[in-house]
This record gives structure tokens, C-alpha cells and sequence, in this order.
């Protein structure tokens, strides 16, 4: 099944129907976000051993809450809604939306929200970045949604992605439309914006038992069957490990047929799991799935590759 985004004024009363009992797409809820996020990240921190990078991670989010109310934006992309509605595409494709300038502003705002709070390696890469040329950024950015690590340094990617997040996360949350479910492929990509997720997460409340997987980019989920490889979609040789028991809130669904795996995270057994920041604290898991020789379908904003 894939998930096409329309305009709404286009939808069918059955299509609402269906929306209504299991929405496939959920829009980002902006408010507090970042917020929670940092929290999270915080109290995680406080008996990891990564709890230094969580730490820096939480600074990162803490100013991304600033900037997002500091620099709204303002757009209309009902146009753009109805040409990608008739291709199936997403409608913000980072592989064919132009890039407003909006994103190097909200970039310039991060740095200097996270100036004071940062040292080393980390200000280093901030104030090279501060001297970055409008067109060296736009060669970062492209460099990252290519998948082209060795053009973009890894102390540099966080901030250049946590820039272009909030971007394309607001963009998101103003898009005019709902989600159809409709038969196809590739639903192990973003419907929104055609980036990959960070995990998975096994809602409560509404949407109870139900799987949705977080973007890493524009922060929208999408629905996914449980029991079938998010990746491939393949359903009969699906493992789930644990480095607790059966009752943990963090799991990895690893499948034989692509050889990948992909984090559950199970707001049932924690109601404060956040895909990012649970996804960064679990590395453990990640280290585990690799010996078992599986490989990671999903990108964590703070786990880009090295050069």
C-alpha cells in the first residue's frame, strides 16, 4: 500500500471515512516538539553512557524550539499539492522541491542560539558554518538528501539537517490536504517528503496499537501494518530483539529477506518514548543488531555517517 497526499476540498466522503477509523498519514504537531524532545533527551542522558552527545542533542532541540517560533513561515501550497496529487508523488519531494532561502535564515537564527552553549568541536563547526557561503550551504544540504556523506562533514550535518527540519517541518504542518491509502509501493519512504524514518512507534490513545513510522526530516508519521518489514514489506522471516525482555519498550524488527531492521518503540509500555531521542539513547541495540549482521533502513538526524 502507498499513501497519496490530495487536496482536501478533492476527498470523497469514503476517503474521510476511512481517515477517520486509521489515518494513514499524521501531520507534525509543532507545539512543544522540540521541547518534549529536549526533556527527553535530558532525562535519558542522565544514566547513559552517551549522555554527553544526548546532552549536546538536547541543545540542538532546545534551540530548534526558539527558532521554530522565532521565524514562522508563511506559505501556500495548494498549488504545489494539486500537481503532486495527480503524479502520486510526495508534494515535498526533497529530491525536486526548490529550496526557499527561509532555510539558511532559520539556520543562522540555530547558530546563534547554540553559540553560547556549545565548545570544541562543536563551536568550531558552528562558526565555520556561521562563514559558509549561501551557495556552500546549498551544496551541504543537496550533499545530505543525496545521501553523500563524503561531500559534508559529520560535525557539520546535525545542524545543516536540524536547519532544513524545522523547515520542511513547517512546510508540512501547512500543507491543505489528507492522505489516501492506495495500493503500491514504497511506503518505507516519507509520503510527505520522500526521506526515510528515524523509527517506528506503536501508538496509544486514538490511534492504539496502531504503527507509525517518524520521519527524520519533516517529522510526519505514516502508517504501517505491524508483522510486515517496513522496508520490503515482506512479512514471513521477521525477528524483534531486545536487550531487556519481552516487556521492553524498544525493540528491533530485523528482516531475513532485506537484512535490515528498524526500531519499535511501544508507547504502551513507556508513554514518554520519543522516536529521536529514544532511537539515539538505544545505540546498544544498534551495536547488537549489527553483530547479528543487520543493517540500519532508518537515519537518526544525529547519527549521520563519517566523511
Amino acid at each position: 500500500m502507498s499513501i497519496r497526499i490530495i487536496p482536501q476540498d478533492q476527498l470523497e466522503k469514503s476517503d474521510q471515512k476511512t481517515a477517520e477509523q486509521i489515518p494513514p498519514l499524521l501531520f507534525p504537531r509543532l507545539k512543544n516538539l522540540y521541547s518534549r524532545r529536549a526533556a527527553r533527551l535530558r532525562q535519558l542522558a542522565e544514566k547513559n553512557p552517551l549522555g554527553d552527545y544526548l546532552r549536546f542533542a538536547a541543545v540542538v532541540a532546545s534551540a530548534q524550539e526558539i527558532v521554530l517560533y522565532d521565524h514562522p513561515l508563511q506559505m501556500d501550497l495548494y498549488a504545489r499539492l494539486v500537481e503532486t496529487a495527480a503524479t502520486g508523488k510526495p508534494p515535498l519531494d526533497i529530491h525536486t522541491l526548490p529550496r526557499d532561502p527561509h532555510w539558511q535564515r532559520l539556520l543562522s537564527s540555530l547558530i546563534a542560539e547554540m553559540k553560547p552553549e556549545m565548545t570544541g568541536q562543536a563551536l568550531a563547526s558552528l562558526e565555520n558554518l556561521e562563514k559558509a557561503s549561501a551557495a556552500e550551504l546549498e551544496t551541504l544540504a543537496s550533499a545530505l538528501f543525496a545521501n553523500d556523506f563524503a561531500q559534508i562533514s559529520s560535525d557539520k550535518s546535525p545542524f545543516i539537517w536540524a536547519a532544513l527540519s524545522i523547515y520542511w517541518a513547517q512546510m508540512a504542518a501547512l500543507i491543505p490536504g489528507k492522505a489516501r491509502a492506495e495500493y503500491g509501493e514504497q511506503r518505507q519512504f516519507c509520503p510527505v517528503c520522500a526521506s526515510v524514518p528515524v523509527a517506528s512507534v506503536v501508538h496509544m490513545g486514538s490511534q492504539e496499537g496502531l504503527r507509525y513510522l517518524h520521519c527524520n526530516l519533516c517529522e510526519s508519521e505514516w502508517y504501517v501494518v505491524r508483522s510486515k518489514c517496513s522496508n520490503c514489506e515482506q512479512t514471513r522471516d521477521l525477528h524483534y530483539w531486545s536487550l531487556e525482555s519481552e516487556l521492553a519498550s524498544i525493540k528491533a524488527e530485523s528482516c531475513g529477506d532485506c537484512g535490515t531492521y528498524l526500531k519499535l518503540l511501544y508507547q504502551e509500555k513507556d508513554p514518554a518514548v520519543e522516536p529521536v531521542a529514544d532511537d539515539l539513547a538505544s545505540l546498544i541495540l544498534d551495536a547488537r543488531m549489527e553483530q547479528e549482521g543487520f543493517a540500519r533502513s532508518s537515519l537518526n538526524p544525529f547519527l549521520f555517517p563519517g566523511e
